[in-house]
């Protein structure tokens, strides 16, 4: 069963953005016309609330860490100035009942507030891997889990399936949002210089996302997905676990690789929801 009223894996490279693309706005407009799909589609889904698995978040280590505070608040800015700010409110019901069902099952995760425990102070920063798939999406109350790269591939689909749990025990439309940027090492002037792992990474996961295979990223070689890195695995598995693969009705939108990283967009349907 698919407890998500619409789903979907987006990228989160701030020139996504089109006021944050500079002087080159058809940089990534590939992706961008895509993120504007998934957020029309994630309109008409009518969420009360939706959950995002980002990798850049608040850490803990060795855990997942689950936002449960009043407010979270985030800025992009880039070298010319332009700037994009965001403030969502979270869901603390939500949380707190995806924290619950997880760690009374043993999942190794934190719930995490700042300052006080309620009212204008509780508030967290709101990172690039969420704030920029948010961008495109209806302003409602808002879950962000943080992945662990600590924690094993297996013990992401099992947060994935006590996630699914706790969002069909709530009886609200919840929406969830996996951000994935891909391999890292497409270009020798890039941050992470060139490897050859990089596109065979990605091509291997368009694939499996395309195949409804989001399981068998748990399959990748330790070493080649070191040499391509990649930061969508984790959260790709959690949404594995999340909705069966049964359940999954996957529309695969684009892929591009404007810059050193790769960008993948794809849309996981409820029909029975709408």
């Amino acid at each position: 069963m698919n407890p998500f009223v619409f789903a979907c894996i987006t990228p989160h490279g701030s020139e996504i953005i089109e006021a944050l693309s500079g002087h080159n706005p058809e940089l990534m407009a590939k992706t961008r016309q895509s993120m504007e799909i998934l957020g029309r589609d994630m309109e008409a889904a009518k969420p009360d609330a939706i959950v995002v698995l980002t990798p850049h978040g608040v850490r803990i280590s060795e855990q997942f860490a689950i936002t449960n505070c009043e407010r979270m608040v985030g800025e992009l800015e880039e070298e010319d100035g332009s700037r994009v700010e965001m403030e969502r409110f979270v869901d603390r019901e939500l949380a707190w009942s995806i924290y619950e069902e997880a760690a009374l099952a043993g999942v190794r995760i934190g719930s995490i507030n700042f300052a006080v425990s309620e009212g204008p102070y509780s508030c967290l920063p709101l990172d690039w891997g969420a704030l920029v798939p948010l961008y495109f999406m209806p302003d409602v109350p808002v879950v962000v889990i943080t992945t662990s790269y600590e924690l094993e591939y297996e013990d992401h689909v099992r947060l994935g399936k006590h996630l699914a749990k706790a969002v069909q025990a709530s009886g609200k439309r919840v929406g969830l949002i996996a951000s994935c940027d891909w391999s890292h090492a497409h270009a020798a002037d890039g941050p992470y210089g060139y490897h050859p792992a990089a596109a065979k990474l990605d091509a291997q996961v368009v694939e499996l996302i395309r195949e409804n295979k989001l399981e068998d990223m748990m399959a990748l070689d330790e070493g080649f997905v070191e040499d391509a890195k990649p930061d969508g695995i984790w959260q790709a598995l959690v949404l594995a676990g999340a909705i069966p693969q049964a359940a999954r009705d996957v529309e695969f939108l684009s892929y591009e690789v404007p810059t050193y990283f790769g960008l993948m967009c794809a849309a996981y349907y409820n029909r029975s929801s709408k």
